[in-house]
């Protein structure tokens, strides 16, 4: 059996890897454009820490607020936000956050708040927001950033939207 130890082989393969790696990453760089979105973020209205005691269920459970920032990422054009649904953890719909249509102008931000107090909603709580534009555009950057401040004490994290198909 012949193998392939030429230099010119070995150029060729290396040549041939930094083509499909320049490929990619072009491909990567590449904004998918988007008339419109279903998009999912996931919740916590409330965070279970600690350890499980003897009858297993956690302890101690944390109230905290979300701040759902809607980004529209567009230099050029606006979008429209036409349904922000916020879910319960059984899945039970508690509040449709947008009446009617909200416009997004370029580069601007849309944002809806869930108070600490909101208690209903649980470790498994989720919007389901729905946005469209005019022409083709970026799909706006969705996140939620929940936070429990107490005095010097500052618990924060960020979860990011994900599209997903309403069909289905």
């Amino acid at each position: 059996m012949k193998t392939l130890n030429s230099r010119p082989a070995v150029l060729f393969t290396l040549a041939l890897a930094f083509l499909f790696h320049s490929i990619a990453a072009a491909a990567m760089d590449e904004a998918v454009l988007s008339k419109g979105q279903t998009l999912y973020l996931p919740i916590y209205s409330d965070i279970w820490h600690g350890d499980r005691v003897v009858d297993g269920r956690y302890p101690l459970k944390n109230q905290v607020s979300a701040l759902v920032s809607i980004r529209n990422t567009s230099l050029k054009s606006s979008i429209r936000v036409t349904s922000a649904k916020y879910f319960s953890t059984d899945g039970k719909l508690l509040k449709q956050y947008v009446g009617a249509p909200k416009t997004i102008g370029p580069m601007g931000t849309y944002e809806l708040f869930v108070e600490k107090q909101e208690a209903r909603g649980g470790s498994g709580a989720n919007f389901v927001i729905q946005w469209e534009a005019g022409a083709p555009t970026n799909p706006p950057v969705v996140e939620a950033i929940h936070a429990d401040i107490k005095g010097h004490s500052t618990f924060t994290f960020v979860i990011t939207a994900h599209p997903i198909n309403p069909e289905k």
